[in-house]
């Protein structure tokens, strides 16, 4: 396997490993006594977030399908409407805790609304990752399979887990492990540096 391939695989793991870790600190309820954390922590999380998303635009880099196509405006989805959780229930709300302690009926319209934005994102990336792997699969077999069931399955606790630990931890592993299978069986696929030209069907080499 060449270096080039080896650092594709593991930067497609990066933004989950990455989730992952920090789930492992995401406090588990928002409170007085965690609000600082929990705003501080979404204002860094907002340029991640969108990450896992472009992930699985890269997956299906070269393909123009109707399938490819899903999975490109369902990375799309996610990472916009779950940016706004990320920004109303995490940063806005944790802020307005922060301020008003005694109860800040701003900070659950806040949370109520971002946690509808993000279940919109979260159902459209579990819909963009299986579009990934199905074009994965058609396009390389049946290597690509395991990458495709583990990302389709840590996919499915994303749906209610966040990135909160335990489930939510593991939900995001499990999407650079699955994202890292299927590039490993996909390669990175750049184009050979040409040695010759060939014109008219006989093989030469350039001036």
């Amino acid at each position: 396997m060449q270096a080039r391939e080896m650092l594709a695989i593991g930067l497609v793991a990066v933004p989950g490993v990455a989730l992952g870790i920090v789930g492992t600190t995401h406090p588990q309820v928002l409170d007085p006594s965690t609000a600082h954390m929990w705003w501080t922590m979404h204002v860094a999380l907002v340029p991640v977030f969108p990450l896992l998303g472009l992930v699985l635009v890269w997956l299906v880099r070269g393909r123009h399908d109707p399938v490819a196509w899903v999975a490109r405006v369902g990375a799309y989805v996610y990472a916009t409407f779950y940016t706004g959780l990320d920004v109303l229930a995490g940063i806005a709300a944790g802020r307005a805790v922060e301020l008003q302690p005694e109860g800040s009926p701003a900070a659950l319209a806040m949370l109520r609304i971002g946690n509808a934005l993000g279940d919109v994102g979260s159902w459209a990336y579990l819909a963009a990752a299986v579009a990934t792997a199905l074009v994965v699969l058609r396009r390389h077999g049946i290597r690509a399979l395991p990458g495709g069931v583990v990302l389709v399955a840590a996919s499915v606790p994303f749906l209610y887990a966040h990135i909160y630990w335990p489930v939510g931890v593991f939900s995001m592993l499990g999407m650079a492990v699955g994202a890292a299978l299927l590039q490993g069986a996909s390669g990175l696929r750049l184009p050979a540096r040409p040695t010759g030209a060939t014109v008219a069907g006989v093989e030469g080499t350039p001036r």
